[in-house]
């Protein structure tokens, strides 16, 4: 069983859990455990540190002064991880080579053929006898 830990009572519940068991403080939004329902810690408000309040995309309207939101990305947190992992060369590059799986396929397969050609043209054109024709003499 995964738990999680309630914003309000801070006792352990199940991460799946609607409400929580102890303070009945909502965990999941709309009631739905698939949703999760962030809520403020202290006293800064939700949006101080969230991505779409950052960018101006936030459409909320409790926003600037949310406690509560179902879309909440911690800014900080991002930011983090770009930081990680952009200093990792082998997460970069597997990342890289991840996204461009479909082009690195097509460029295998056109050197393929251009090898398969190179082959096919290198043993049709072999070495050229030249052989004296009726009428002419041979430059022996």
């Amino acid at each position: 069983m995964d738990t999680a830990s309630c914003p309000h009572c801070h006792q352990t519940v199940d991460a799946q859990a609607v409400t929580c068991p102890y303070c009945r403080t909502p965990l999941k939004a709309y009631g739905h455990p698939g949703i999760p329902l962030h809520h403020a810690t202290g006293e800064e408000s939700l949006c101080q540190s969230c991505t779409y309040h950052a960018d101006d995309t936030c459409t909320f309207p409790q926003r600037p002064y949310a406690r509560e939101c179902t879309l909440y990305q911690n800014s900080r947190q991002i930011e983090a991880e770009q930081r990680r992992v952009s200093g990792n060369l082998a997460f970069a590059t597997k990342n890289w080579l991840k996204r461009r799986q479909a082009l690195l396929v097509l460029l295998g397969l056109l050197g393929l053929a251009f090898l398969f050609t190179l082959q096919s043209h290198s043993q049709t054109t072999g070495p050229r006898i030249h052989l004296p024709q009726a009428g002419q003499r041979s430059h022996s």
